[in-house]
C-alpha cells in the first residue's frame, strides 16, 4: 500500500503513527494507526518507530507500505527543556515564559533580575535543551541581561540559547557569545517584550521550535530520528498549539484540553473580550498555554485523589471506602471495568476543572484615592466559542462530553471562564497534535483533517 504522508508522534512512553492521504488533493483523508512502545532507553527511537509503522501495516491489513513523506512530534528524552531568565517577573520574565510554554517545551525554572549562585547552581543541574535570556524593554534596561548573558556563556554547558530583550544588547551579547567560542549557539529574535504593556511572543516561539528541530537529535536515544523523519519535527504539545491557532483562524476563539496520565495541558487561542480588555491590568498573549505538572489521571492519580478528598470521592462514586481503596491501588493507565472508568472519569472531571481555573484570570477588587475599582488580571477565556478535547481521557471516555462542558459551570464567578454556550468539540480520531506538525506544511489540509475529526463543517 502507498501512503501520501505518516506523522509520528514519539512520546515519553509510546510511539503513535498516524498515515493520511490526499494531502495536495481537496479532500484529505486519515487512513489508520498505529502504536509501540517508545525505545528511548534502548538509545534509538526509531526501533519503536519502525514497530509503530508495523502495527499500522497489521491495522491496514497490507504487507507493505510505502510513503512519500515522514514528519514527527516528539516529547520523548523528557520533551524540550527549557529554562528563562528576564528582568522583572511580571514583565519580561513572565513575556518570556509565555514563549516558551506556547512552542511546546517544558519549563524548568524561571529567574528574574541578575541570576545568583543558586540559579547557576540549578541551571547546571536542570541541563536544558534550550536558555532563554529576556529582559528590558527596547532601549530600556541593559545590564541584566548582559549580566546574565556573559554568567550563561561561561557556563560548561552545550545548550543553544535563545536572546529575546532589548534589542540594543544584541551586538554586545553576539560579542559575549563570540568570546566565548559559542556563537554556533546564540540565537537572536525580537524581544518578547518591547513596550510596556506589549506581548510579542510568536517570533521567539518560531525560532523555539526551530531550535529544538535542529537540536532534538542530540538527544538521548533521538540521534537516529533523522534517518527516518524527513520533514518537519516538532514538541508535541507545541503542536497542538499550532493546531490550535489555525482552527481559531477558521472558526473563533477556543480553548483545547489534553488531560494526560501526568500532566494537563490547556491552550486557549482568544483576544478576549473588549470589556475584560478595558479594565485587564497587564496583558496575556493570544494563544497561551499552561501544563500542570500535578494534574495526570494516572501517574499523579493520587495527587488528584487528595485534591478531591478520599471521603468526597467515595461520595461521588457511591461506593464504599474498601471499594475505592481498592481502585485506587489497583489503578491502570488504560481503564477498562465500568468501575474504572468511573474512577478516571472522576480524576478527569477534577483535572479538568482545576486546570480551567489556573489557566483562565479573574478579578480583582482594588482600593485607591477614587474608591474601590474592579480589575482584570490574567487570561480572558468569556468569549470563548468552543472547548475541544484531545488526548485519551478527553477523546475516548464515555462521559467526555460532560466533563469538558465542566469548565463553564463557574462562568458567573470571579473566574473569565468560557459562558455556557461555548459548543464542546472532541478530536475523534486523536490526530490533533500530528495535524498541528502537518500545517507547518500542509497548511490547507491539516484545517480540512481537523474539521472532519471535530465533525464540524
Amino acid at each position: 500500500m502507498k501512503i501520501d504522508l505518516l506523522v509520528a508522534e514519539i512520546g515519553s512512553t509510546t510511539t503513535v503513527v498516524n498515515a493520511f492521504n490526499g494531502i495536495d488533493s481537496s479532500s484529505p483523508e486519515f487512513v489508520g494507526q498505529g502504536q509501540a512502545p517508545t525505545s528511548v532507553v534502548k538509545g534509538d527511537v526509531t526501533i519503536g518507530l519502525h514497530e509503530a509503522i508495523a502495527q499500522l501495516k497489521d491495522n491496514l491489513n497490507c504487507e507493505t507500505l510505502e510513503y512519500g513523506k515522514l514528519l514527527a512530534t516528539s516529547s520523548a528524552a523528557g520533551g524540550l527543556k527549557m529554562t528563562v531568565h528576564g528582568l522583572v517577573y511580571d514583565m519580561t520574565a513572565k513575556a518570556a515564559k509565555e514563549a516558551a510554554l506556547g512552542a511546546g517545551a517544558n519549563i524548568h525554572m524561571v529567574t528574574a533580575g541578575k541570576l545568583r549562585r543558586t540559579d547557576i547552581k540549578k541551571i547546571k543541574e536542570t541541563n536544558p535543551n534550550i536558555i532563554m535570556i529576556a529582559g528590558g524593554v527596547d532601549y530600556g534596561e541593559v545590564e541584566t541581561a548582559i549580566f546574565n548573558a556573559e554568567i550563561i556563556a561561561g557556563l560548561d554547558l552545550n545548550a543553544p540559547v535563545l536572546y529575546a530583550g532589548n534589542v540594543q544588547n544584541q551586538e554586545e551579547i553576539k560579542l559575549i557569545f563570540e568570546e566565548a567560542g559559542k556563537s554556533e549557539l546564540l540565537y537572536i529574535v525580537e524581544n518578547v517584550y518591547p513596550k510596556i504593556d506589549l506581548l510579542n511572543v510568536e517570533p521567539a516561539r518560531k525560532v523555539i521550535q526551530d531550535i529544538f528541530e535542529e537540536h532534538i537529535v542530540h538527544a538521548p536515544g533521538m540521534e537516529h530520528i533523522r534517518e527516518m523523519v524527513s520533514g518537519t519535527i516538532i514538541p508535541t504539545p507545541g503542536a497542538v498549539m499550532e493546531a490550535s491557532k489555525l482552527l481559531k483562524s477558521a472558526i473563533g476563539d477556543l480553548i483545547t484540553v489534553d488531560v494526560g496520565g501526568a500532566t494537563t495541558d490547556i491552550h486557549s487561542v482568544s483576544e478576549g473580550s473588549e470589556e475584560v480588555s478595558r479594565i485587564l491590568i497587564s496583558p496575556e498573549p493570544v494563544a497561551k498555554r499552561t501544563v500542570e505538572g500535578d494534574l495526570g489521571v494516572y501517574v499523579n492519580m493520587r495527587n488528584i485523589v487528595s485534591l478531591i478528598g478520599f471521603e468526597q470521592l467515595c461520595k461521588a462514586m457511591e461506593m464504599d471506602e474498601v471499594k475505592v481503596q481498592g481502585l485506587i491501588e489497583n489503578h491502570v493507565p488504560i481503564p477498562t471495568t465500568d468501575d474504572q472508568i468511573r474512577f478516571v472519569e472522576r480524576l478527569t472531571k477534577e483535572a479538568i476543572s482545576i486546570s480551567a481555573h489556573r489557566h483562565a484570570g479573574g478579578f480583582r477588587t482594588l482600593y485607591g484615592g477614587g474608591g474601590k475599582k474592579t480589575y482584570a488580571e490574567g487570561k480572558d477565556l468569556t468569549s470563548i466559542k468552543y472547548i475541544i478535547g484531545t488526548g485519551g481521557a478527553c477523546t475516548r471516555l464515555p462521559n467526555r462530553v460532560e466533563l469538558l462542558r465542566e469548565i463553564t459551570n463557574n462562568f458567573m464567578g470571579d473566574k473569565l471562564l468560557p459562558n455556557k454556550q461555548a459548543q464542546i468539540l472532541i478530536d475523534n480520531d486523536y490526530i490533533m497534535a500530528s495535524l498541528g506538525v502537518l500545517s507547518k506544511e500542509h497548511e490547507t489540509a491539516a484545517l480540512l483533517l481537523l474539521k472532519k475529526s471535530l465533525k464540524i463543517d
